[in-house]
């Protein structure tokens, strides 16, 4: 495992040799708050929340293997690969324990940590997120779509609309165009590998074995991820506190303000 350091994006290779990139924001002497992404987009997705965070939170945020910056190895992807990335970074950063916040494919990592690596992770925050995107003969026909297209623009039309609000969409918004244009630098075989890891993905059960306290975030006009999904997460998991949103899917940039008080409430308990 190596770690190479440039101007804001830092680099570490995994054990299966994917270089991975990442980057740090705030004070050494801060606890670290990580933050992990929704398909499709980059490290960049979490710019809006930055500054406050970092006025609490030493932020480790990075890129999935097949977007942003990282390297993308041929799929499909699984949890377990996905959730050992996480755990290789923090093993190359020597950082013991985290608090963990991931949104919808984030959210699901974030789960595969709670159940599988708890001993790494303080709080949890699983934002507009599933246990279960079942049945796995659905994803088939979008994974095979994705990897044989020309390009991602359809791709990019189609996520953005699952994740904001129609009057975001009606004119020119440029929030709205950043994330279209993280959909687009993202590549093929990064999209289908993480759908790949979503087809294959059933933590319904095991879910309840996560014992970090958490907090289950959803939004009401989500049509991605379910407010029953995330209702069922919260029932799952033992003691969780669960917080709905009249939001769609990107519940940190449509409501901020909203998204950012209730996070910072939780993380800022003290037992």
């Amino acid at each position: 495992m190596t770690v190479t350091v440039t101007n804001e994006l830092n680099f570490f290779t995994t054990g299966d040799g994917v270089r991975i990139a990442y980057r740090i924001d705030g004070s050494e002497e801060k606890p670290v708050l990580m933050l992990a992404n929704s398909i499709a987009t980059s490290l960049g997705m979490w710019e809006g929340q930055i500054a406050e965070f970092t006025e609490h939170f030493r932020v480790l945020r990075y890129d999935y293997r097949g977007h942003g910056g990282s390297d993308t190895p041929a799929g499909p992807y699984s949890f377990d690969r996905l959730g050992r990335d996480v755990i290789e970074l923090l093993d190359s950063l020597r950082i013991d324990r985290v608090h963990f916040l991931g949104l919808s494919l984030g959210g699901a990592v974030g789960q595969w940590l709670g159940i599988y690596a708890p001993e790494r992770i303080d709080r949890l925050i699983l934002s507009n997120t599933s246990s279960y995107l079942g049945p796995a003969e659905q994803w088939y026909s979008l994974i095979d779509s994705v990897l044989h297209t020309e390009n991602l623009t359809g791709f990019a039309d189609m996520f953005v609309k699952n994740w904001f609000p129609a009057h975001m969409l009606e004119t020119e918004n440029e929030i709205v165009s950043s994330f279209h244009r993280m959909v687009l630098a993202t590549r093929a075989e990064g999209i289908g590998g993480s759908w790949a890891a979503i087809r294959d993905m059933d933590m319904r059960r095991t879910a309840a074995l996560i014992t970090s306290p958490t907090l289950v975030i959803g939004g009401q006009y989500d049509t991605v991820t379910l407010p029953s999904h995330s209702e069922l997460l919260a029932k799952t998991v033992p003691n969780a506190e669960l917080n709905i949103f009249p939001a769609v899917h990107l519940t940190n940039v449509e409501l901020h303000a909203e998204f950012m008080s209730a996070v910072l409430a939780f993380l800022l308990q003290t037992e």
